[in-house]
């Protein structure tokens, strides 16, 4: 019966420690990051959010801007959003809109450079 105490002690007394490093002695510590920090599926879905706000109200200028605090050319990472999306298995409605939002700015010429956020 004592082996099967200490065992027990000593998980008990491991999760504590744990627990207590984590929370009290070195705490995760929450730090603004900018957004071009996102993996690439986060960036493919924001791209997809962009182009669904596209959609609606039609303004290029204001999707520029949007995809402009990704750190890279809208038309570039939009390019990159559909080809992760194709990988991944988006569905052929949100790749249209995906499209038709890189079709518009690549004929665009506001969307060849990107302007600060």
């Amino acid at each position: 019966m004592s082996r099967w105490f200490r065992f027990l002690f000593a998980i008990l007394a491991g999760i504590g420690l744990g627990l207590l490093y984590g929370w009290v002695i070195n705490p995760v510590e929450y730090v603004n990051t900018t957004p071009d920090t996102l993996k690439m599926d986060y960036k493919t879905d924001y791209v997809l959010m962009v182009a669904e706000t596209y959609q609606q109200d039609g303004n290029l200028s204001q999707a520029v801007r949007r995809l402009a605090i990704l750190g890279v050319v809208p038309g570039e990472i939009t390019y990159q959003a559909i080809i992760f999306a194709q990988k991944v298995g988006y569905t052929d409605a949100d790749l249209a809109l995906m499209r038709r939002l890189l079709d518009d700015l690549q004929a665009s010429p506001i969307s060849q450079e990107t302007p600060p956020p």
